[in-house]
């Protein structure tokens, strides 16, 4: 079984990612494998309703790939427990503006999971724009990677997990009353 970083720890990894056959084309419904399944938005568009039948809400999630508009899902948000974001290629940040748009604009607070081509360089800034979990490259040390989180202690732009930039945060400080 696989792992992942999630909250920060190194947990195992229960979830089946579907994707596409070479070809592009997408699994039936019925051939989903048993157990959690994080599904492509392409297929979910098709087959919505026959996936939530199938499953429960804790063994369903969605990923996005990087032209996967996430207002698109906005409304099945309720539906699913996980959202994974593709990262196809390290070098493509789409996923970075789709992770906040799903935190800020659309409300999510369940897992938001990266998944694809992801790097340890990229976990500090993935979890800055709301990321909670990312399930790093299998031919990358996962423990090597969580030390990622400790590389920056002070943030000085505000982001999704710090909304205040540094001068505003020391400003508050300054105003504080003094004991």
């Amino acid at each position: 079984m696989t792992s992942i970083i999630k909250n920060r720890s190194v947990v195992r990894d229960d979830w089946t990612v579907v994707r596409a056959a070479e070809d592009g084309t997408l699994p039936a419904i019925h051939a989903l494998p048993a157990g959690r399944v994080l599904v492509p938005f392409s297929l979910w568009k098709q087959a919505r309703e026959a996936i939530v039948a199938s499953r429960s809400k804790d063994a369903l999630g969605v990923w996005l790939a990087p032209e996967d508009e996430p207002a698109d899902l906005a409304a099945d948000l309720d539906k699913i427990s996980l959202i994974g974001v593709d990262f196809p290629v390290f070098r493509d940040g789409r996923g970075y503006s789709t992770a906040r748009l799903l935190r800020e604009r659309y409300g999510w607070r369940g897992e938001l999971r990266a998944i694809g081509d992801v790097l340890r360089d990229q976990l500090n800034f993935m979890a800055r724009c709301g990321f909670d979990a990312f399930a790093v490259r299998a031919d990358k040390d996962i423990h090597d990677a969580l030390r990622a989180f400790e590389e920056f202690t002070v943030k000085y732009q505000g982001a999704f997990d710090t909304p205040q930039p540094l001068f505003r945060r020391r400003a508050a400080l300054e105003a504080e009353p003094q004991a």
